[in-house]
Order: structure tokens, then sequence, then C-alpha cells
């Protein structure tokens, strides 16, 4: 996603005062919009200045961040190329992703939804509501995007990280809490809310992934590639030996 950023100009210690990130907020969160109306998903802050609770948003954030002079938030990783927001909160905007993967060998495959927002294959997740835990925002993200209720299944977590999302700009990000939910075999998977599709795909391999979406003439969310391949190498360490007693 930051691709037209210069390695060397991408971290904010760095001068680059011919910086002209594109702006990518949407109508519906210009100033002039929220004046009448601030969408359900959306805080009203126009802009970070608007904001007054930075101290507790640094002491939350799964990632820590930095402010700027102006006292606006920084992308934990430097220029993305973006500013503005097309998200619901400035800075970091929690989420949760559940990887949830059935059976075994051959037979191992994982559950990926299609996007109704930019139409690829994906991990089901999404953003925690507010005051909402991880694991809360897993179960119930699964569920809503799947009908697979998983709330009584204790997951392995895998990360608290960045992710490359599409709407990422330097002053509002995504963070998630990866986990895994291992079954031992598939359970049915009907799309709903945000997802056109769910289904299950072959999983022995982040090659095997890819060449099974590719026939399906799909693509995989490539923001999601990084977790579903740590949750690989979880499932392919060798399990330790047994202590001797």
């Amino acid at each position: 996603m930051t691709q037209t950023i210069p390695a060397g100009l991408r971290s904010w210690s760095m001068r680059w005062p011919e910086y002209t990130p594109a702006d990518i907020t949407p109508p519906e969160l210009l100033p002039a919009a929220l004046a009448h109306h601030v969408p359900d998903w959306a805080e009203g802050a126009a802009t970070p200045a608007d904001v007054h609770n930075w101290p507790l948003r640094q002491a939350d954030a799964l990632v820590p961040f930095q402010l700027d002079a102006r006292g606006w938030p920084l992308h934990p990783q430097g220029r993305t190329g973006r500013t503005g927001r097309n998200l619901g909160k400035w800075a970091e905007n929690a989420a949760a992703d559940p990887i949830v993967v059935a059976g075994h060998g051959d037979d191992r495959r994982v559950l990926l939804i299609t996007r109704d927002d930019i139409g690829v294959e994906a991990i089901p997740g999404g953003m925690c509501d507010p005051g909402e835990t991880a694991p809360t925002t897993l179960a119930r993200e699964l569920r809503e995007e799947t009908g697979i209720d998983l709330s009584d299944h204790q997951p392995v977590i895998l990360g608290r990280d960045l992710v490359d999302d599409w709407r990422n700009s330097d002053h509002a990000w995504v963070a998630s809490t990866s986990a895994l939910f291992v079954l031992p075999a598939t359970v049915r998977a009907v799309a709903a809310d945000d997802a056109v599709d769910a289904g299950w795909w072959p999983f022995g391999s982040l090659a095997e992934l890819d060449a099974a979406i590719s026939a399906a003439g799909r693509v995989l969310y490539g923001a999601h590639r990084p977790l579903l391949q740590r949750a690989l190498d979880h499932l392919d360490r060798p399990q330790q030996a047994a202590r001797p007693r």
C-alpha cells in the first residue's frame, strides 16, 4: 500500500518538504458533511484537532503511535502517501481477524469470505465496537459474516499488528488482533453482513491457497497474506515432545 513512498523517506524522522499526500477522505467524512450528519460507523471529529482523548487512545493502542507537533497522530510505520480519513476513527482503528481452519493434512481447509467492498477473498473479520474486547469481536464478526458461532471456543492469539489496509492514511489506520480457531472438520458457512460469499479453501500452503483462488477466477486480499502465513507457521510447527516426568 505504500509502494509510492521511497524507502528512505518513509520515516517521519526524515525531512521531506515536498511531500504531498493524496487526501482519501470520502464526501461523507468531510467537515461540511459531518456538520450535518455523522455516519453511525464514524466519529464526528472533522480533524484530529477535534479529538481530545489522545493520551487514552495512545495507552489503549495495539501498536504504539506518536503525535506530531500539531497533536495529530502519525502512522506507526511512517508516511503512506495518503492523508485524511476513510475509517471510523482518527489514529488506530482496532479490528479482529478470526482465522478458522478445519481438518488435517491434505484435507485442511481455511474459511474465507468474499468482501462486498473490494470483491476479494479475505479472512472474515471487522472493526471492534466501542468498549468491545478482541475475543468478543472475533466471535461476533465470524457469526455475522459466516453464520458460524465459535463463541464457546478458545482461539490461539497469533498477533496484534498493523494491517496494510487500503483505507490507511498518515493519520488513520487499522491494527488487528488475529486469532486461530481449529476445527476437526468443516461446518456450513452462509455469507451475510459484509460478505457476499463464504467458503472453505485448500490450506496446505499459501501457494496452494493462491492456486485454488486463482483457478476460481478470484483474488486473495493482499493485506491478509501475512496473517494467513502466520497461521500456517503455527499449524506446521512441530509439536514439542512430552517432558519426562
